[in-house]
């Protein structure tokens, strides 16, 4: 990101911070609610083959289990790879 652009932000005034302060924030839960329904659409499509039973039968529940962890382990080296590449380029402006 631009420097000048961070130092834009500064001079704002207070009642404007605020409104992007909430913007960034309901972005950050739109986010957060596409991944988790990412992740129970993907694990349950992958995972769950009949409806026999109210509850997950074994086999089922460890394959939620183990995709949940895989998705969530992703999505966190993901996020970590992008805010070292967002460093880098940070430090190359």
């Amino acid at each position: 990101m631009d420097k000048n652009m961070l130092g834009d932000l500064d001079n704002l005034p207070e009642e404007d911070k605020l409104k992007m302060a909430s913007m960034i924030e309901q972005l950050q839960i739109r986010d957060s609610l596409r991944m988790y329904n990412n992740l129970v659409e993907r694990c349950f499509t992958d995972c769950v083959d009949s409806f026999r039973r109210k509850t997950l039968d074994k086999q089922e529940e460890t394959c939620v289990k183990r995709c949940a962890e895989k998705f969530l382990k992703h999505s966190m080296r993901v996020g970590l790879r992008f805010a070292e590449l967002n460093q880098g380029a940070a430090t190359t402006d």
